[in-house]
C-alpha cells in the first residue's frame, strides 16, 4: 500500500513522521474520514471544506482544496482502490518542543486509504449495543466541537467504558447532562413519528452523514426535530440509530438495559440513504 505524505506517494513502510511532530506531541492537528464507492468519494467537497474550517479554527495552514481533492484520488488510484475508507490528516508539523504553533514551519499532510469491505449485514438487521457513558463531552467553551481535531482522549475514555460493558458504541452527554453524540457518531432517535437528533447547541460535531440524513428525511416528509434532549427521551424512544461515514445508518438495539426494535423509519432512511449514495456516484462517475 502507498500513503500520500506531504507531496508524494510513498510505500507505507516508508511513511513516517518526526518524533517532534506536534500532532504526535500535542495532538495539534485536524483530520477527516471519507468513504469511496465505486471509485467516487462521497461528499468529497463537503469533507474538504470541513477540514479547511477545522484548520481555520486552530490557525493551521493546510494545502489548497483542489490539491487535497486531487491527492485523495491519486491515493485511491495508486492503491487500485474502488470501495475504500480514507483518512486525511494534517498536523502542525515538526518543531521544537513547546506549545507555540509558530515553532512549526510546515504542516504534515497525510492520506491513508484502505479497502472497505463493509460491515456484516447482521449488524444492520439486529442492531448494535450502546451505553450511556459517564465520560462527558468537552465544554464547547473549552474546545469548539466543530473542530475535528486529533485530540480524542475523552472519546477514547468513553470507548473504554463501552468495551468494558460489551457494547459497540458509547453515547456521551454534554456538561449539562443532555445527549450529545457517540464517540465516532451522531445519534438519532424516533419518538411519536418524529426523527429527533441533538442540535449543534448540544456541543456536537456537525456530521456530514448527519446532515445528509436530515436532508433525506425532510425530503421524505418526515418531521425532524433538532434540540436538547435529556437521556430519558432517548431511553423512551421507539427506534435509535447512529450515523457516520463508514457505517452510514446503523440501528442501535440496546442502550444499557433498554432494548429497541429495528423500526420502519430506520429501515426507510437506510434505503433512502443508499439511493442518495447511488445517485451521487452516478452523477460523479468519471
Amino acid at each position: 500500500m502507498k500513503v500520500f505524505l506531504n507531496n508524494n506517494l510513498v510505500p507505507e513502510e516508508d511513511a513516517s513522521v518526526s518524533v517532534y511532530d506536534h500532532g504526535f506531541l500535542y495532538g495539534d492537528g485536524v483530520y477527516e474520514t471519507m468513504r469511496a464507492y465505486e471509485g467516487v468519494v462521497f461528499k468529497l467537497d463537503e469533507h474538504v471544506s470541513r477540514l479547511n474550517q477545522s484548520a481555520l479554527f486552530i490557525q493551521l495552514t493546510i494545502p489548497e482544496k483542489q490539491f487535497m481533492r486531487d491527492a485523495v484520488y491519486q491515493t485511491l488510484s495508486a492503491n487500485k482502490l474502488s470501495d475504500a475508507y480514507i483518512r486525511v490528516t494534517v498536523s502542525r508539523g515538526k518543531g521544537p518542543i513547546g506549545l507555540d504553533p509558530a515553532l512549526c514551519k510546515h504542516p504534515t499532510f497525510i492520506i491513508i486509504a484502505k479497502e472497505f469491505k463493509g460491515y456484516p449485514e447482521a449488524r444492520y438487521q439486529e442492531g448494535v449495543k450502546a451505553i450511556l457513558a459517564k465520560t462527558r463531552k468537552n465544554l464547547s467553551e473549552a474546545l469548539n466541537p466543530q473542530i475535528k481535531s486529533l485530540n480524542f482522549l475523552n472519546n477514547i475514555l468513553a470507548t473504554i467504558e463501552a468495551k468494558e460493558q460489551g457494547a459497540d458504541e458509547a453515547i456521551m452527554l454534554n456538561a449539562h447532562g443532555f445527549i450529545a453524540e457517540g464517540t465516532v457518531s451522531n445519534i438519532f432517535f424516533v419518538s411519536d413519528d418524529t426523527l429527533c437528533t441533538p442540535s449543534l447547541d448540544a456541543g456536537i460535531l456537525n456530521g456530514i452523514t448527519r446532515e445528509t440524513v436530515i436532508s433525506i428525511a425532510q425530503r421524505a416528509d418526515i418531521t425532524v426535530r433538532e434540540g436538547m434532549f435529556p437521556p430519558g427521551d432517548l431511553l423512551n424512544a421507539q427506534e435509535v440509530f447512529y450515523t457516520n461515514t463508514s457505517s452510514e445508518i446503523l440501528p442501535i438495539s440496546r442502550i444499557d438495559h433498554t432494548t429497541y426494535g429495528i423500526g420502519n423509519m430506520t429501515r426507510q432512511l437506510r434505503k433512502l440513504y443508499k439511493k442518495e449514495v447511488a445517485d451521487y456516484i452516478r452523477k460523479n462517475k468519471k
